[in-house]
C-alpha cells in the first residue's frame, strides 16, 4: 500500500496505519517503549539474589514488604497512570516514568537506612506499574494489525531479559567481589537499574506521540508529524476526517460511549486473564528459585556459596524464559491469542504435575533432575503461550478514548495478583507442602483453559476498532 493517504474515504489514515509493514523504526520504537518491561523484570527479581546480604534489621512485616514493595507500588502506579496517560498522552507519561525509576534506583543504591530502602523500592514500583499499563496501550495504537501481537509481545520478552540479567549480574558481582557482599555488592546491583532508566529518559523524548491519541484529542498537526515518523503521509484535513469518523463510530455504540457493555466485558476478560497468569505459579520458580532450590543443591558450604549455587540454577530457568518467549513472539500472530494461551496452560498443568511427582516420588539426583525438567518446561510453556498474551490483549481490546484507564485497571489486577501470590506462597507451602501447591497450580491452569474457551474471542489480524466491535457483539448476546 502507498504511504500517501487516499481520499476515497475518511478512515484511510487509520487503515494505512493498520496495514503498514513493521519497519526497523517500529521495532526500535517498541524496544524503547518496553524498557519499563526490562526494569520490571530486573527489579522484581533482583531482590531474591541480594536479600540475605542487606545489613539492615527488618521485622517480619518489613522484610515481606521489602520483597513485595515493588509489586504493591506497581499496583498503585498502574492505577494512577490511567487518568494521566489518557489526559496527557502516552509518550509524556513514559518519559516521566523513566525519570521516576532512575531516581528510585539511585536512592536504593545510596540508601542510608532500611526504611529509605523500602521507600526507594516503592518508588521504583510506582514507575514499573505505570510503565506496564502505558507501554502496550501505546504500542497497540501505532502497530500494524498483522504484527501488533509480536510488537506487544516484546513487553514480555523484555521482562524475561530483565529477570535473566538481574541474576547474571548478581552472579558476576558475587564471584568477582565476594568480600564486599554485605556492602558494595548489593548497592551496586540495585544501582545498575538506573542505567537503562536514564537511557530511556533521554531517548523517549524523541519518540512520536500515539497518533490515535493525538487524533482523539484534536491535535491534527502533531498527528500528521507522528504519522510521518511512522511512514504514513496524510494531510491535516484527511486526519481530521478520520478522527471525526472514529468519534462517530464510538458514539453509535452507546450513549455512554466510554464504558459500554462491550468495554466492560473486555475489561473483565483482561483482568481475569491477568489473575490466572499470576496465580498459576510462574513467579514461584523465578522469585523464590534460589530459596527453594538451594536445599536440594546444598553441600554444607557457606551462605555465599549456597546463594551462588541457587542463583546459578535460577539463571538457567531465567534463560529458558527468555528463549521460550522468543517463540511466543514468533507464533502469537500466526496461532492467535486463544490457541496459544490455551496450549500454554495445558503445558503448564502437565509440567507442574511432573515437578510435583518428582518431589514426592524420587530422591537424590533423580529428584533434582525431574524437578528441574518440570520447572523449566513449565516456564517454557508459560513464556510461549501465556506470558505475553495478557499484555497483547491489554493493549488492543479497549477504545482509544479510555485505553489508558482500562489498561491501567488490567495492569493493577496483574500486580495485585502478583503480590497476593508472593505473600501467600510461604504460608501455603508450610500448610500443605510444595508438591501439593504445585498440584493446585496445575488445577488453576485447567480452570484458565475453560475461561479462555468460554470468554476470549480471537483478535489476531483485526484492527483495534474491529476488536472493540467484537466485544460489543458478544455483550449484546
Amino acid at each position: 500500500m502507498s504511504d500517501d493517504a487516499r481520499t476515497s474515504g475518511t478512515n484511510d489514515v487509520i487503515a494505512q496505519l493498520d496495514q503498514r509493514s513493521a519497519t526497523s523504526f517500529y521495532w526500535s520504537l517498541t524496544i524503547l517503549a518496553t524498557v519499563g518491561g526490562f526494569l520490571f523484570g530486573y527489579d522484581t527479581a533482583v531482590i531474591g539474589s541480594i536479600l540475605d546480604f542487606i545489613p539492615y534489621s527488618f521485622g517480619n512485616f518489613a522484610l515481606g514488604y521489602l520483597v513485595a514493595s515493588t509489586s504493591l507500588g506497581a499496583a498503585v502506579g498502574a492505577l494512577l497512570s490511567g487518568y494521566f496517560t489518557d489526559r496527557f498522552g502516552r509518550k509524556s507519561m513514559l518519559v516521566v516514568d523513566a525519570g521516576i525509576y532512575a531516581v528510585g534506583a539511585l536512592l536504593a543504591a545510596l540508601t542510608w537506612h532500611g526504611y529509605v530502602l523500602l521507600a526507594a523500592r516503592t518508588l521504583i514500583g510506582l514507575a514499573i506499574g505505570a510503565d506496564s499499563a502505558i507501554a502496550t496501550a501505546y504500542i497497540a495504537e501505532y502497530a500494524p494489525a498483522d504484527r501488533r501481537g509480536a510488537l506487544s509481545f516484546l513487553q514480555q520478552w523484555m521482562i524475561t531479559v530483565g529477570i535473566l540479567v538481574s541474576y547474571l549480574i548478581a552472579l558476576v558481582i558475587f564471584l568477582l567481589l565476594p568480600e564486599y557482599v554485605h556492602g558494595f555488592d548489593w548497592r551496586f546491583i540495585l544501582g545498575l537499574g538506573a542505567l537503562p532508566a536514564l537511557l530511556a529518559l533521554a531517548l523517549r523524548t524523541r519518540m512520536p506521540e500515539s497518533p490515535r491519541w493525538l487524533m482523539r484529542h484534536g491535535h491534527y498537526e502533531k498527528a500528521r508529524k507522528a504519522l510521518r515518523m511512522l511512514g504514513v503521509n496524510a494531510t491535516v484535513d484527511q486526519i481530521r476526517q478520520s478522527a471525526e469518523t472514529l468519534d462517530k463510530r464510538e458514539q453509535k455504540q452507546s450513549r455512554n460511549r466510554r464504558w459500554t457493555p462491550g468495554v466492560r466485558r473486555a475489561l473483565m476478560v483482561v483482568v481475569v486473564f491477568f489473575i490466572f497468569q499470576q496465580i498459576t505459579g510462574i513467579n514461584i520458580p523465578l522469585y523464590f528459585g534460589p530459596h527453594l532450590l538451594t536445599p536440594l543443591l546444598s553441600d554444607g558450604s557457606s551462605a555465599l556459596h549456597a546463594a551462588i549455587a541457587g542463583v546459578k540454577v535460577t539463571s538457567v530457568m531465567a534463560a529458558v524464559n527468555v528463549i521460550a518467549s522468543y517463540f511466543g513472539f514468533r507464533l502469537i500472530d500466526r496461532i492467535g491469542r486463544r490457541g496459544i494461551s490455551m496450549g500454554g496452560y495445558v503445558g503448564m498443568a502437565l509440567c507442574m504435575l511432573l515437578a510435583a511427582a518428582g518431589l514426592t516420588l524420587t530422591t537424590g539426583l533423580t529428584q533434582i533432575v525431574i524437578v528441574m525438567i518440570g520447572l523449566n518446561l513449565f516456564i517454557a510453556a508459560f513464556a510461549v503461550g501465556v506470558g505475553g498474551t495478557g499484555w497483547v490483549l491489554q493493549g488492543e481490546v479497549f477504545p482509544t478514548e479510555i485505553r489508558g484507564r482500562a489498561a491501567a485497571l488490567g495492569a493493577t489486577a496483574d500486580w495485585l495478583a502478583n503480590y497476593a501470590l508472593i505473600q501467600a506462597f510461604p504460608v501455603w507451602k508450610d500448610a500443605i507442602g510444595l508438591a501439593w501447591v504445585m498440584v493446585c497450580f496445575a488445577g488453576l491452569a485447567v480452570l484458565a483453559i475453560f475461561f479462555i474457551a468460554l470468554f476470549l474471542p480471537e483478535t489476531k489480524n483485526a484492527s483495534v476498532e474491529e476488536i472493540i466491535d467484537t466485544f460489543e457483539k458478544q455483550a449484546a448476546r
